[in-house]
């Protein structure tokens, strides 16, 4: 079992570059989050993009800097334009990320993500359960709920990392990502978080988008889980609930996109 490490590294070195390159993220993602997904990309200084005809996913995959394929609202057409992505990505070398909701409590979702695999995703972002489910273990789990502390996924995380040649992330109240070698715990957040929809599916967005920047991916990916854990943290400090939590979450993200800048 491989030790984690606590992520103490500012996330500052990647949002910088993440806001120099400004990268246009293709996002097939669910119905139920799209707008927030995109406003949480841009308050970070992304171009989102949301293009699900299949024959437009398949070429604007190849054109985007990075994508992301998120199962949320699965359908049999939706999957099709899904796959020709991931296919297309794949074969123009863009880093392409994985978001395998639910998976494990649905068959129709856990066979296509077992299938999206042999594309080789750049990154994977689930909750423990997902993450345990995607690497075949016995799992328990309540649609997108895990029944499981993040913790209980670490050797899963690690195993699927290996086999698939993605950075996996594992979230929940602590995050832990790993490249099948090193495994980094990234603490913080609040549980504001889980009572807004979509923070969890922005994350896997954010992810996608800094797996576009050069250099050490899993330290970018671990920055991601910072990034967004601090905005919550910091919105949390000031909301009076969920609904003022989610415009200052936005806010927080646009101030660090402004703050990587000085």
């Amino acid at each position: 079992m491989i030790q984690p490490s606590r992520f103490t590294a500012s996330p500052a070195a990647s949002l910088s570059l993440f806001r120099q390159r400004s990268p246009l993220v293709h996002c097939l993602t669910n119905d139920v989050v799209q707008s927030f997904t995109a406003n949480v990309l841009l308050a970070l200084g992304a171009s989102p993009a949301m293009v699900t005809e299949p024959v437009e996913a398949a070429q604007f995959s190849a054109i985007a800097d990075a994508v992301l394929i998120n199962v949320g609202t699965l359908t049999a057409a939706r999957g099709e334009a899904m796959l020709a992505a991931a296919q297309s990505a794949t074969a123009a070398g863009k880093p392409w990320t994985l978001d395998p909701v639910a998976v494990g409590a649905l068959t129709f979702r856990s066979d296509f993500c077992q299938q999206l695999l042999a594309y080789r995703p750049a990154a994977i972002r689930g909750n423990a359960s997902e993450i345990m489910a995607l690497a075949r273990q016995a799992v328990s789990g309540r649609g997108v709920d895990s029944l499981h502390d993040s913790a209980a996924a670490l050797d899963a995380a690690v195993l699927l990392a290996q086999s698939s040649g993605a950075i996996v992330a594992v979230t929940g109240e602590t995050d832990y990502v790993t490249d099948g070698e090193r495994l980094v715990a990234v603490a913080g957040g609040s549980p504001l978080m889980t009572r807004v929809v979509g923070t969890g599916c922005a994350l896997s967005a954010v992810v996608a988008a800094l797996c576009a920047l050069p250099g050490d991916r899993l330290q970018h990916i671990a920055a991601a889980c910072r990034v967004m854990s601090q905005a919550g943290e910091r919105a949390a400090a000031a909301a009076g609930g969920p609904g003022t939590f989610e415009p200052l979450f936005l806010d927080e993200l646009y101030h660090q996109h402004r703050e990587a800048a000085l």
